[in-house]
């Protein structure tokens, strides 16, 4: 595997962003959502311009793998961990997790004591493996449909470095 780079988001990553949102919803969480949650959730990609928009007014941070970009992520405020979506051809490769510990370090450096996500069922092991803590269980409506999600903490400073990966 080639090592992943990070780098700021640019507001030319909004297509390739909403893509890699798009496909990872559709492929990724197919065994955990179905056909219409998916395309309710799949749905909030559709106005690139606004989905850029949003990742625009966060911290968001691009991974790239031989320079192509294939995963990002957002710090809502200092301790939200907004999205974190992986193009579903460079899943398991590390690409997640080593995202989550670039946010963490951020939020850290933004002063925050824990980071906080909103999991999606299909996300949720990835944030078990990494330490976080799930808080609650609940329901968000997009369009006609619930999705299920868990609110998961992780602790950030001194005794949390031990587990960054």
């Amino acid at each position: 595997m080639s090592a992943i780079s990070f780098r700021p988001y640019l507001p030319s990553d909004a297509a390739r962003c909403a893509a890699i949102f798009r496909d990872a919803v559709e492929f990724s969480a197919a065994d955990d959502y179905g056909d219409d949650q998916r395309a309710a959730w799949a749905a909030r990609a559709d106005d690139e311009a606004a989905f850029g928009a949003k990742l625009a007014g966060q911290l968001t941070i691009v991974a790239t793998l031989d320079g192509f970009v294939v995963a990002f992520a957002s710090l809502e405020g200092a301790e939200k961990l907004d999205m974190l979506y992986v193009d579903p051809a460079a899943g398991r490769q590390g690409v997640g997790a080593a995202l989550v510990d670039a946010i963490a370090r951020l939020a850290e450096g933004r002063g925050a004591k824990r980071l906080t996500a909103e999991a999606s069922d299909v996300s949720k092991p990835l944030f078990d493996r990494l330490g976080f803590s799930a808080e609650r269980r609940s329901l968000v409506q997009l369009e006609d449909q619930w999705l299920a999600h868990t609110t998961m903490t992780k602790a950030l400073g001194e005794s949390s470095s031990a587990t960054r990966h």
